[in-house]
């Protein structure tokens, strides 16, 4: 097969004509010798280096945060952290199967979360379809490594999932080599660390919704930008709120072009929704967790057990439908094809799913869900707490049905 990087996988912003949903050939599961060799390299690194499940303090601490950095830089060491990329960067320059692969092992590890994923796996793929060589060589290391750990800087108290309807600003300096940002935005994830934001601001007020937005990447630590921690509701600073009070940014930190930022915007959003940021090895990892824990509990509690089967099969079933999904659609990149609307339907999917297993794995563990800290089906509880997040981030589940509906089915606009 053809090896490629993962900038190919973008989300097609051009398309509201129906999708053809066939298949034109028949799907080939097997795996050559060489991508095998490549997961037992990957299965061998981190049986040997990656630290013992749920052993790095939250990354949502200050400590945690770092300790995580810490992971992130010993993965670029050793060109594990993004094994797609072309080696100039940081990579191993191997396909997107390989990434799969990859990332099937570390969630079989159950090696940490990655505190660079809003670089590595939403910014990244942004910056290689639309980003300038010297934007490339000046960020992409940085963030693969941990140095320079990235929030995304799109909703504001006024525009969640609705982003056209944005209002921070930013207007042209007044020696004409940059831009001044004015206004707010919050709910960004990791941005009570991070070093670096990338958002969107309104460079013509005048135009339409979609247009006159432009793509900004900005230093945290700029003169006049401020960060609120959002403690969430174990206390933790998953998120925090952004303030831009007349913040200066380079023009050589534009991405994509000026007023051009939503078509930039929407293929950040593409990887958001589609293969990069959520692979299925997540879900199938913990979907196998959760058959353990239902064959545990056909011992201990056959009755509870027995009544919550349907479900452990569903959730199990769900997670397996987007693993195949994912590899026909990486099979349709490899083939030339692009990511499309259909993006919205795989945030759907493992939102839901996402869900459907820590709501079966609840109901399993019956009174004794509600363990919380360091015992083992603790993390059962913890990873609900985040699952009832998924159909909200990424753009409400609401508005994806909507996607959907539209340029999938081809229904009218409601």
């Amino acid at each position: 097969m053809v090896a490629g990087n993962l900038a190919v996988c973008q989300i097609s912003r051009d398309t509201r004509e129906p999708m053809d949903l066939t298949m034109d050939t028949p799907m080939d599961l097997r795996y050559t010798d060489a991508q095998e060799a490549f997961r037992e390299e990957a299965r061998s690194w981190l049986s040997a280096r990656a630290p013992a499940p749920r052993s790095l303090p939250s990354l949502d601490t200050a400590e945690g945060f770092e300790a995580h950095r810490a992971w992130e830089r010993t993965m670029f060491d050793d060109r594990w952290s993004v094994v797609s990329w072309p080696e100039e960067y940081g990579g191993r320059g191997v396909g997107i199967l390989e990434w799969l692969i990859f990332e099937e092992e570390y969630w079989r590890a159950q090696a940490p979360l990655r505190v660079s994923q809003n670089g590595v796996f939403l910014l990244a793929p942004t910056l290689f379809e639309f980003g300038t060589d010297g934007q490339k060589a000046r960020f992409l290391a940085p963030m693969a490594s941990g140095a320079e750990i990235w929030c995304q800087g799109w909703s504001e108290p006024d525009a969640g999932s609705d982003l056209a309807g944005i209002r921070s600003r930013a207007r042209r300096a007044d020696n004409d080599d940059g831009w001044v940002l004015t206004g707010q935005k919050t709910w960004a994830s990791r941005g009570a660390f991070a070093e670096w934001c990338f958002g969107l601001f309104r460079t013509d007020p005048e135009a339409e919704r979609h247009r006159g937005l432009t793509y900004f990447l900005v230093e945290m630590g700029s003169p006049g930008v401020t960060v609120r921690p959002i403690p969430q509701i174990d206390g933790e600073t998953g998120f925090a709120e952004i303030f831009f009070e007349e913040v200066f940014v380079p023009d050589s930190q534009v991405l994509g072009g000026v007023d051009r930022g939503w078509n930039v915007a929407m293929a950040t959003a593409g990887s958001e929704r589609g293969l990069s940021l959520r692979s299925p090895a997540r879900y199938c990892e913990a979907a196998g967790r959760l058959v353990a824990l239902y064959a545990e509990r056909m011992v201990s509690d056959p009755e509870r057990a027995l009544r919550t089967a349907d479900a452990v099969a569903q959730a199990w079933m769900d997670a397996e439908a987007y693993r195949l999904n994912t590899l026909w659609t990486a099979t349709r990149v490899l083939d030339g094809g692009s990511v499309g609307p259909e993006a919205s339907a795989n945030k759907i999917h493992w939102s839901e799913t996402d869900l459907a297993i820590h709501r079966a794995a609840l109901a399993l563990l019956g009174p004794e869900a509600e363990l919380h800290g360091g015992g083992a089906d603790a993390p059962w509880l913890d990873g609900y707490l985040f699952a009832l997040a998924g159909p909200i981030y990424a753009g409400t589940n609401e508005i994806q049905r909507n996607v959907v509906a539209e340029r999938m089915l081809g229904l009218p606009r409601g």
